[in-house]
């Protein structure tokens, strides 16, 4: 059919199908829950569409039909992915855990902002296990659940600087009100900061309704401007005063922009992330020193050379910046415990190599905890080259195998030997270690 002649309902299929196109990306990419108005907004369009798709009449034409069914199979694809994205079991936990934070909030900050006692250590530890249990949350790389994760710990990181920051930093003056008429205007400012400080947090955690991030923007550059308006008569000490209390402003209006920020420069994807880059860059040189380990005809003539070179990548990995995101921390923590664990396949390899050359008597349970040592080795070759999870056979075989060394080191009598009771701890502390590793790359966990 040519162009120009085409028929009025496909060019209406066409339509609509450019309209369903159009909102795609805000499909695939929402990271709210199924109560949020955007959902609403989105899931009505949808719907509206599928109306519109319905009420095509296709005269019979089987062309026509076709057209038709696409474009609302194209719909009611998009409609589901809405649907799953609100409701996936990973996008549940992260508002779980964020309700959490709330109830830790509501609890511990918003009284103190009310007048109440000091910040407690309680909190802190909280606010810890929570923004570390957040960093556990698998995405699998879905953009919705990494825009969820993102939001959610830029929040909670928020609300822990801005407690931290008002904690450690205390204003160099306040002044004696005494010293210049406009110190009282700028104590008296210090004093709504602090309150906008408690309104703030309380709005990042969602646990104030009374208020906007609008009406706060606005209250605090007000602020600002009165402060400005402020003749300091030249006193520079007055100025200062003034100079930091602005600075204490503009650092709660940096956090009203967090939501924006994170979507317009797609922090959330840490896959381009620069730290993210870095790290990925030591990890697989480390990999690649790992597997000409474990290939090598001859390994102990690598030892030396391979220990060097992996010293150095914990080096590099100590110069990773942070970024404040607890998801790279995470990630540098993992690849240091990845990095470590090659140095202590390497540290036992050359152990048990010494102790060949040198064969003396030793007593009968020292002997049975370097047995064990021995056996600690060759399986922890096998676990650097594991790479399934916890439902593979091969996992549950090598944790059978750990277990039984354990087993094993538990059944040694040190027989009063200070030397062996050592070494045994030692041997011990390396099969749990060891264990612990294995957990970790079976986690399937990701950025």
């Amino acid at each position: 059919m040519e162009m120009g002649n085409q028929h009025p309902s496909i060019s209406r299929l066409q339509e609509i199908q450019k309209e369903v196109k159009s909102i795609e990306q805000q499909v695939i990419g929402f990271s709210g829950l199924s109560d949020d108005k955007n959902y609403k907004k989105l899931e009505r369009i949808l719907t509206k569409q599928l109306f519109e798709i319905d009420s095509v009449d296709t005269e019979g034409k089987g062309d026509i039909q076709q057209a038709r069914k696409r474009a609302a199979r194209e719909t009611e694809r998009l409609l589901k992915e809405l649907e799953q994205n609100a409701n996936h079991p990973h996008r549940l936990e992260i508002q779980s855990i964020f309700k959490e934070a709330q109830s830790l909030v509501k609890e511990k900050i918003v009284p103190f902002y009310s007048g109440g006692n000091c910040v407690t250590d309680e909190f802190e530890e909280g606010i810890q296990d929570i923004i570390l249990r957040l960093t556990h949350v698998k995405t699998g790389g879905k953009i919705s659940l990494r825009k969820a994760r993102y939001h959610t710990l830029t929040k909670i990181c928020a609300v822990q600087e801005i407690i931290e920051d008002c904690m450690k930093k205390q204003p160099s003056l306040p002044l004696s009100e005494d010293a210049h008429p406009s110190v009282a205007k700028i104590n008296s400012v210090m004093c709504e900061v602090n309150k906008a400080r408690g309104t703030l947090i309380a709005l990042l955690m969602g646990v104030n309704s009374n208020e906007t991030c609008r009406h706060l923007s606005c209250v605090l550059s007000g602020l600002i401007a009165a402060l400005d308006a402020l003749d300091v008569c030249g006193r520079t000490e007055i100025r200062n005063y003034r100079k930091e209390v602005v600075e204490d402003i503009n650092k709660l209006l940096k956090y009203l922009d967090l939501e924006e920020e994170a979507d317009t420069t797609y922090a959330f994807d840490l896959g381009q992330n620069h730290s993210i880059l870095k790290i990925e860059k030591v990890l697989k040189r480390m990999r690649e020193i790992k597997n000409e380990l474990l290939q090598a005809q001859n390994p102990p003539e690598l030892y030396l050379s391979s220990k060097t070179e992996l010293q150095g990548l914990i080096g590099q990995l100590d110069e990773v910046s942070l970024e404040k995101n607890p998801c790279i921390r995470e990630a540098r923590r993992r690849a240091v415990i990845e990095v470590q664990t090659l140095i202590t396949y390497i540290d036992l390899k050359e152990a048990l190599e010494k102790r060949k050359a040198f064969v003396c008597e030793e007593h009968p349970s020292h002997k049975a905890i370097w047995d064990v040592l021995g056996n600690l080795s060759e399986i922890q070759g096998e676990v650097l080259s594991f790479d399934g999870n916890r439902t593979d056979k091969n996992y549950m075989r090598l944790e059978e195998l750990l277990t039984k060394q354990l087993l094993a080191l538990d059944a040694v009598d040190p027989q009063g030997e200070e030397k062996c009771k050592a070494a045994r701890k030692q041997a011990v502390k390396l099969a749990q270690n060891i264990l612990s590793y294995l957990d970790l790359k079976s986690d399937e966990w990701e950025y």
